[in-house]
């Protein structure tokens, strides 16, 4: 009986251990599935968060990558517009090497990137640190007027210097160019001024100098006249080469006779040929032929062109002047022509005979022949030289609308 007691009792206890077990089991798996439930939750976040960082990711690298793009095309460019400038620029390190310098750079200076400057250039760099301003320099051989402008930038190594260089060579030549035709305008408006005022006293001196001449002077004093007609005729030559130069040519065109014309001015310059002796021939089939111009002004051409040709035959000589009629494809054209025997003109200055202040003669003003240019193109003519060497010159002026 005890036995049996003792076997019911084992038994209820192992019934009541079972259920508490149970029950503590049920609350562990309860435990369990409500853990699972929550780490289920945290992984859906998680991948939620991972998915959402990815995105964000994604953008981000997509924008780099555009940024990346974005400053190599503006660094290409960049490049490109320092590559074409039309300046010099050189960028040196604290170290003292040169890290940028652009083809202009490299042409002006010779600098190279990478490389220490040279002594010469590192001085010239020097003075432009201290100040900003033109300097000469030595490039290939020719000497250029450099301008220089040094910016100092600071950086975590240390200051750096940008500098650039422009060529004002040719600024610098156009400025004297400026200034030089400055003070050759100022004179010419005096040399105007000067020749308007001598012209009235001397036109006066000319006609005093002629009513001398045919007046019943002494044998002995008439070469005397003579010679004071000849420096009157030149100096109004002078100074009619000034006016017309330095005015506009206004030609009024009338009819004029050329043989007469011709005639006249072999009148005009007999005393000064006298003077130098020199023989004037004349030998024109112009007579009765008549063109549309302005005689002034054709006369101050002629007398331009004799005068230059006595000048240059100080001890005796030949003028000869010519005329003949000519039929042209435009045509008739009265061409007249004047050679001397002097000593021709040299090659190498035949192309700049008609330049405005051009002259082989110390103390002519040379504007003679450009004047003479000035007036036949006025007329719609043509003025042409044909110098023999070393002896021999021949002007030829063409004048259109001859008629008989």
């Amino acid at each position: 009986m005890v036995s049996e007691m003792s076997t019911l009792n084992q038994a209820a206890e192992c019934e009541f251990a079972v259920s508490a077990n149970g029950q503590v089991l049920a609350q562990a798996f309860a435990s369990f599935r409500e853990a699972a439930g929550l780490l289920e939750k945290s992984y859906s976040e998680l991948k939620d968060e991972v998915r959402e960082l990815r995105h964000e990711l994604e953008v981000t690298n997509c924008d780099l990558s555009r940024s990346l793009e974005e400053n190599h095309r503006t660094r290409v460019h960049l490049n490109q517009i320092l590559e074409g400038l039309p300046c010099g620029v050189v960028v040196r390190e604290v170290s003292g090497s040169v890290s940028m310098a652009n083809p202009e750079a490299q042409k002006l200076l010779g600098v190279q990137p990478h490389v220490l400057l040279s002594p010469e250039v590192e001085k010239l760099f020097s003075w432009a640190s201290a100040e900003s301003q033109d300097f000469e320099y030595l490039v290939g051989g020719n000497k250029r007027c450099l301008k220089l402008q040094c910016t100092h930038l600071g950086g975590e190594a240390g200051e750096i210097a940008i500098f650039i260089i422009e060529d004002v060579t040719e600024w610098r030549r156009l400025q004297r160019d400026h200034e030089e035709l400055k003070r050759k305008q100022a004179l010419a408006e005096m040399s105007a001024i000067l020749a308007h005022e001598v012209r009235n006293p001397l036109a006066s001196m000319e006609l005093f100098a002629g009513l001398l001449a045919n007046s019943a002077l002494p044998e002995g004093t008439r070469p005397w006249v003579r010679h004071l007609q000849a420096g009157l005729r030149s100096l109004s030559a002078t100074v009619n080469n000034v006016l017309h130069f330095h005015s506009a040519v206004t030609a009024e065109m009338v009819p004029i006779d050329l043989g007469e014309f011709l005639d006249n001015l072999r009148e005009f310059l007999q005393p000064v040929a006298d003077q130098s002796g020199v023989e004037i021939a004349m030998r024109h089939e112009l007579s009765g032929v008549s063109v549309p111009a302005d005689g002034h002004a054709l006369k101050q051409v002629l007398l331009n062109l004799a005068m230059n040709s006595l000048r240059f035959m100080p001890g005796g000589g030949r003028l000869t002047i010519a005329g003949e009629i000519q039929s042209q494809s435009a045509g008739w054209v009265a061409c007249i022509s004047i050679t001397d025997t002097g000593p021709g003109i040299a090659p190498e200055h035949l192309e700049r005979l008609f330049q405005p202040g051009f002259t082989t003669t110390p103390g002519s003003a040379g504007l003679g022949l450009a004047v003479c240019k000035t007036i036949v193109e006025a007329h719609q003519g043509r003025i042409s030289v044909a110098a023999g060497w070393p002896t021999g010159t021949t002007f030829t002026i063409e004048l259109p609308g001859a008629q008989r």
